[in-house]
């Protein structure tokens, strides 16, 4: 994970691919974008996860397994 100008990044991964996230918080809302195989996807919301969950939707056929690998050390602020 990178921490910079309020900005989370960090990297989901498959057994198929991998997806770059950013998570941003601006203002009382989230946005996420994920750069996903077939271009990058944006998700936004009033928590962090929420917008994870928009970005990721697209990918629904994989979201739980790319959730899975979610970094044990990061903490979304909700």
């Amino acid at each position: 994970m990178e921490e910079g100008d309020g900005v989370q990044s960090f990297r989901l991964v498959s057994r198929h691919f991998a997806v770059d996230v950013r998570l941003n918080r601006i203002n009382r809302r989230w946005i996420a974008s994920a750069d996903a195989p077939d271009g990058p996807t944006l998700g936004l919301g009033t928590t962090a996860f929420a917008a994870l969950w928009m970005a990721l939707g697209p990918l629904e056929h994989m979201a739980g397994e790319l959730l899975a690998s979610f970094p044990e050390d990061l903490v979304l602020q909700l």
